[in-house]
């Protein structure tokens, strides 16, 4: 996508006429993780690009946090098994913090759109419908109940039982949401007589949220309600007859609205895991992941990627060229992911080793600044180097990670007459010069000269200081050390027996 002269978020703004209000939202049934991250950062993507031609736009996001809640997850105690099918903004939390089981997971999502960059208009589904606001809709797909069933049988092929109803009454007497029957619609009061699987019965006023639009009804009467103009959404969504299809189809001819612009998007995979889901466990959460990495970079991870293609995204190694491409910052995708204007020069694959030698902040500074680089501010230092910490611990393979041993490590004695010679040849030319590039090709240079395999003086290298046969790229490696220590290293395992 970076090689494209004009990035996709462009292409939309630039077709988009007149105001847009551009939408964005999710089900918070459960830890909200970085797969459910790519609907949100497209439209913020969408947001910024029609922002930065000068045109008027909105971003809104929708908690659909009045959908029942569907099985006990995984994740969830035995007893909720009571709660299923009750709004989820009606259910306690499962673990006591927070008003309610939409909130408790809505709530940590919220706090990483601020990391994120992004600030939406938010509207809480059970809000808008507690106030009236779908009010007009549910009555008016009430009225047109069978036009509605004809467009969803004839656009999606589903066959709908007789008695099906665009609207769901909210049962007083279990306070379930999707197990009522309507026996007739009283729109002069608002309302809807129903008689629900547990034997309650009563009056429904929909103008006071005591129900909700089934699905594929609810999300056209939003798009109205709200003005929706662009809306990214899940390709699951978006295949022939789907809920996409029937929305729009009930939005043109039943609340005579205009659709918006769809932009579908692929999945985010866990790299050999395949889709993530909560509800199976294969997730990483967007505020694990902003532990992790910067969030620009969480941000470029979607914004390079056209939203129709899947994304494979690899948590280990392959976060470090992302975040490299993302640092060089030359595409207009890195421009659209910025989350400040604040640049870190220093690359990620150096802080991963200059963390692991330092003992602390001011060692960490010096490290760096042994190796050409020089922090020029310590808070954006601290957040980097915690991220790197994270990453090492939550996610790098084993290969990358080392410890710089205090005292020779035993396996020096290993080490043939031919290495021990390169150390010490190494040793007594290291002072010459602290380019990294210089001394890495110094080391292929000595091998040449004693007669050994170049990659025999690479692990003496790391048997040296490391106790083990690989570690990071030498040069880079050795001059973020004390070169006193390396010399005193080197001299050392040279004349280990």
């Amino acid at each position: 996508m970076d090689n494209d002269s004009v990035h996709w978020a462009d292409i939309i703004a630039r077709e988009a006429e007149g105001a847009q209000v551009i939408a964005t939202g999710i089900t918070p049934s459960g830890n909200i993780h970085i797969g459910n991250m790519r609907e949100v950062v497209t439209a913020d993507a969408i947001f910024r690009a029609i922002g930065d031609i000068g045109k008027t736009a909105r971003l809104i996001y929708i908690a659909d946090t009045f959908d029942p809640l569907r099985t006990v997850y995984p994740f969830l105690p035995a007893e909720y098994k009571q709660y299923v099918g009750m709004p989820l903004s009606e259910i306690p939390d499962p673990f006591g913090c927070c008003a309610s089981y939409a909130e408790h997971y809505l709530r940590p999502f919220l706090e990483s759109l601020d990391e994120l960059g992004i600030a939406p208009d938010i509207y809480r589904a059970d809000e808008m419908y507690k106030r009236g606001q779908y009010a007009t809709a549910i009555r008016t797909a009430l009225e047109y109940r069978d036009q509605i069933a004809h467009i969803v049988r004839t656009v999606s092929g589903r066959d709908l039982p007789s008695k099906w109803s665009p609207f769901n009454p909210l049962c007083k007497r279990c306070g379930r949401i999707s197990s009522a029957e309507i026996l007739r619609h009283e729109p002069q009061l608002a309302s809807v007589k129903y008689r629900c699987d547990c034997g309650g019965e009563g009056l429904a006023d929909y103008s006071r949220g005591e129900g909700k639009l089934a699905w594929r009804v609810d999300w056209p009467a939003r798009w109205g309600i709200l003005g929706v103009t662009i809306e990214p959404f899940g390709k699951d969504h978006a295949v022939a007859g789907g809920s996409y299809d029937t929305g729009k189809r009930i939005s043109k001819d039943v609340f005579g609205y205009e659709p918006p612009r769809p932009v579908p998007y692929g999945h985010i995979h866990l790299k050999g895991k395949g889709k993530m889901s909560s509800s199976k466990g294969v997730t990483v959460s967007i505020q694990e992941m902003l532990e992790t990495v910067p969030a620009d970079v969480l941000r470029f991870m979607i914004i390079k990627t056209k939203p129709e293609k899947l994304i494979d995204f690899d948590p280990g190694l392959g976060l470090l060229p992302l975040i490299d491409e993302f640092d060089r910052g030359q595409s207009r995708a890195a421009e659209l992911s910025k989350v400040s204007e604040e640049t870190f020069v220093i690359p990620f694959r150096h802080m991963v080793t200059a963390v692991q030698i330092a003992h602390d902040l001011d060692d960490l500074v010096q490290v760096l600044r042994r190796s050409g680089y020089a922090p020029s501010n310590i808070n954006t230092l601290k957040k980097r180097a915690k991220n790197v910490k994270n990453w090492l611990d939550r996610f790098a393979p084993p290969f990358v990670k080392f410890q710089v041993q205090p005292t020779l490590p035993v396996q020096a004695k290993t080490l043939t007459k031919g290495q021990k010679e390169v150390l010490l040849k190494l040793a007594n030319e290291f002072a010459d010069s602290n380019d990294p590039e210089w001394l890495h090709n110094e080391v292929y240079k000595v091998s040449a000269q004693v007669g050994i395999d170049s990659k025999d003086a690479f692990k003496a290298i790391y048997v040296a200081i490391l106790g083990k046969t690989s570690g990071p790229r030498a040069g880079w490696f050795l001059t973020s050390l004390s070169p006193e220590f390396v010399i005193a290293r080197f001299k050392e395992a040279a004349r280990a027996a």
